[in-house]
């Protein structure tokens, strides 16, 4: 009969045992390929981030990096589906501020906040910018604000949709300069375009890798981006903050990488490490900057937790201001 002794090394060694595929496992990660949501379907901004993120990150982390598109309720059904996966690092979100920070403060229908997300990192920043058709006969801001202060309600602008980063920014645009003018809601970027180009319509807000392309086709007159600074992709294109009437005007476009609430620490170390690398990457920041987006820093110096709390306050009070609600 086994002394005492013999009895608990034999436990010990079963135990550990046990416990070695499972820490291998843990330290293999990622063993297997990873998906990562985009809240659109494919063609728009945030699926463009989401796609050269993917590309990048499968180089970095071995395995392939599969882009799931589930559009919907402005990216809130793809946030949900994030937040429901499986806490184990194969489920990710890539994703913007409009489902993230934006969507719960105007729709009753989403669940979800910013609690229910395991912030990963920064990917990239981009901002609006305020375009005028080229038959409105505006060439500058200064053109802009006087013309329609001088007919309050006679003027409208268009968006991509109610709620959306792009109707906030013309809201504060509106509130910042004390203007009275019409917001008009597409069902995307693609009719707001069409409309811009055609006279339809007078003013618009596009994500500025959306407008780019009509800009420098002289198809749609820029007057200025929504970020406190020139976008340094443009920087012949004025920040609306340098007019001391839109003093203090700070919007952009950003997109970040999350996964559902409580991630495994190793899992979100690796996945940082990744994220990092990636954002040093000459091709994914050609990539990036080609679509005029400002790639993150690649040291992570972003607190993406406390920057998207500051963000989700910023744009509760323009949705107070703009009284948006769906």
């Amino acid at each position: 009969m086994p002394r005492p002794t013999a009895l608990a090394l034999l436990a010990f060694s079963a135990a550990a045992l046990l416990a070695a595929p499972q820490a291998g496992a843990q330290a293999a990660y990622p063993s297997k390929p990873i998906t990562l949501i985009v809240g659109y379907p494919p063609g728009g901004s945030t699926d463009l981030t989401g796609r050269t993120l993917g590309e990048a990150l499968s180089r970095q982390l071995g395995v392939p990096v599969v882009i799931d598109n589930v559009g919907g309720a402005g990216g809130a059904i793809g946030a949900q589906k994030a937040v429901n996966a499986a806490p184990d690092g194969y489920t990710l979100f890539v994703g913007a501020n409009n489902e993230v920070a934006i969507a719960r403060l105007i729709n009753k229908s989403v669940k979800y906040n910013l609690q229910d997300f395991t912030p990963i990192g920064l990917v990239a920043t981009q901002p609006m910018v305020l375009v005028a058709s080229t038959s409105s006969g505006v060439k500058n801001i200064d053109q802009f604000i006087a013309k329609v202060k001088a007919a309050p309600g006679k003027y409208s602008y268009g968006s991509s949709g109610v709620g959306t980063a792009l109707h906030l920014s013309g809201e504060t645009i509106k509130e910042r300069a004390g203007l009275f003018m019409t917001h008009i809601p597409y069902r995307g970027v693609a009719p707001l375009t069409t409309d811009l180009i055609g006279g339809n319509l007078d003013y618009g807000v596009f994500v500025l890798s959306s407008g780019l392309p009509h800009i420098r086709a002289g198809k749609v007159v820029a007057l200025g981006t929504t970020e406190a600074r020139r976008s340094p992709i443009t920087p012949d294109i004025p920040a609306l903050a340098e007019d001391p009437r839109l003093k203090g005007m700070d919007i952009g476009s950003w997109f970040a990488l999350l996964g559902p609430a409580k991630l495994p620490e190793p899992v979100v170390a690796r996945l940082k490490t990744a994220l990092g690398e990636a954002l040093k990457s000459p091709e994914f920041r050609k990539k990036m900057e080609e679509s005029g987006s400002v790639v993150a820093p690649a040291s992570g110096g972003v607190d993406l937790g406390k920057f998207m709390q500051a963000e989700a306050a910023k744009y509760q009070k323009i949705v107070q201001f703009a009284k948006i609600e769906q």
